[in-house]
């Protein structure tokens, strides 16, 4: 084979059979060194083979994610079926293998892509690199050392409180900051009309629903279980349950072509699909978690300069139903 073959992410983690999320953490700590081509990160072959080389002395390659949903569920790390989010680059390209420090930001709202450009064009020293998980894999990422921004949006139904108790239960040991990013509205999404009469969560006991759900960790997933749970309405008892969608559009989507009656998200998507009406259950926080470390302390400080900036949040305010009123607030800090 060539000495000029390179590869993509995605092909190195088909090669090592490990996520693309581990990738990036190897990425991240120089362990496996990467250029750019354009907007596309490759490695080369021969420092591919130095690292399995590397490797070899010193174990496997990656390590099982945790995974679940709800709070009780998180007490131990257990094995996850896939975890292989997406990946994007928002740094300008590079002739050659630069120096600049990667910053993984994870979660699927797009008020992260405007993070990451702002990041990069106010600290050109950082290259944020986007990939797309849940919440709770999210967290479960940055327990791995392998992601430094995270968003999250877990709710915790004994206490009504947002994000906390998860990041606590996830990040024992860990020194952190949570900073504020979002508000917005959480319900149902269903048929224009709303010819089931779906008002509130104890609706859901209707005989005769189509449920369209969202996959496991995300926080609309976590949200329905949650709410489950405090009503003692079983899982199995809904049609659809077990079928899940990964983005609020294609949840909004299902229901709006019939395939469902009722479905979880966020207000944001019902203004992009027709076809369906939203009911408003809940104003969701969004909040960041970042690790506090020496070598992190310059982006962290320039990621809330940021989102207390007119600039960010007004590009942000451009988007239905974002609430920023406490944008930048830090909630918690260990």
């Amino acid at each position: 084979m060539s000495e000029n073959t390179s590869y993509t992410t995605e092909e190195i983690a088909r090669l090592l059979k490990i996520s693309k999320l581990k990738v990036y953490d190897l990425i991240k700590k120089g362990e496996l060194p990467s250029y750019r081509v354009g907007k596309q990160m490759r490695v080369d072959l021969s420092d591919l083979e130095r690292y399995k080389q590397n490797s070899r002395s010193s174990g496997a390659y990656g390590h099982p994610l945790p995974g679940g949903s709800g709070l009780q569920e998180i007490q131990q790390p257990q094995a996850a079926a896939s975890f292989a989010p997406p990946f994007q680059s928002f740094a300008p390209p590079h002739s050659g293998k630069g120096t600049s420090v990667n910053v993984v930001i994870t979660g699927q709202d797009m008020s992260l892509d405007i993070l990451a450009t702002h990041l990069e064009r106010t600290l050109p020293s950082t290259r944020p690199l986007r990939s797309y998980a849940g919440s709770l894999d999210s967290l479960i990422a940055m327990y791995h050392g392998e992601s430094d921004i995270v968003s999250t949006h877990l709710l915790d139904g004994d206490t009504g409180e947002y994000n906390l108790p998860y990041i606590r239960k996830l990040l024992v040991g860990f020194s952190y900051v949570v900073v504020h990013l979002l508000s917005r509205s959480a319900g149902f999404y269903v048929q224009k009309g709303n010819p089931k009469g779906i008002r509130s969560w104890s609706d859901l006991r209707q005989s005769g629903l189509t449920l369209i759900n969202r996959e496991r960790g995300s926080g609309a997933r976590v949200l329905l279980d949650e709410q489950l749970r405090l009503l003692g309405i079983p899982s199995a008892s809904l049609q659809g349950y077990g079928t899940e969608e990964n983005s609020h559009l294609a949840v909004a989507g299902m229901v709006a072509r019939g395939s469902a009656d009722v479905g979880i998200g966020t207000e944001k998507a019902a203004k992009i699909i027709e076809g369906i009406d939203f009911i408003p259950l809940t104003e969701e926080r969004y909040d960041l978690v970042m690790v506090k470390k020496p070598e992190n302390e310059q982006w962290i400080s320039t990621v809330i300069d940021i989102l207390r900036s007119p600039a960010f949040q007004n590009e942000l305010k451009s988007i239905h139903s974002y609430n920023l009123t406490e944008t930048g607030n830090i909630i918690y800090e260990t």
